[in-house]
């Protein structure tokens, strides 16, 4: 396994409602644009469906698509990704779709985490392998 560590900018960020729920819960669907820089360099894309607690936390769950480099090698591909919002900030896991690998990232598995402490900038780590 190779480890690619470093930072997400936030671009943009959207997000509707669908249904509401009890006490103040809901669900909801966001997306939005980031830079990637790093060992992960470009850009990428994310979908989220959220379900909102009453207390504002949250559990996500998205599809992120990263168009790059990873290393010296270009191309995209499509990681899953599960977090948990605590209202101010967010942090999950990352998991890469098999078979979702383009041009020189085809192949290319791993898992990893982001941290999104607010505001924005993040951070990233992904353990991965390509053929």
């Amino acid at each position: 396994m190779t480890k690619a560590t470093g930072s997400f900018d936030i671009l943009s960020g959207n997000e509707n409602g669908y249904e509401e729920r009890d006490g103040g819960a809901r669900l909801a669907h966001a997306w939005g644009d980031q830079a990637f820089s790093g060992d992960i360099s470009g850009d990428g894309n994310v979908h989220w469906l959220i379900s909102y607690a009453a207390d504002k936390t949250a559990h996500l769950v998205g599809l992120q698509r990263i168009t790059g480099s990873v290393g010296k090698r270009t191309g995209s591909f499509v990681i899953e990704a599960i977090a948990n919002h605590t209202g101010t900030s967010s942090r999950g896991s990352w998991a890469v779709v098999e078979g979702s690998g383009t041009g020189e990232l085809e192949g290319i598995t791993g898992t990893g985490w982001f941290d999104a402490p607010g505001g924005p900038k993040a951070t990233y780590e992904l353990n991965y392998e390509l053929d």
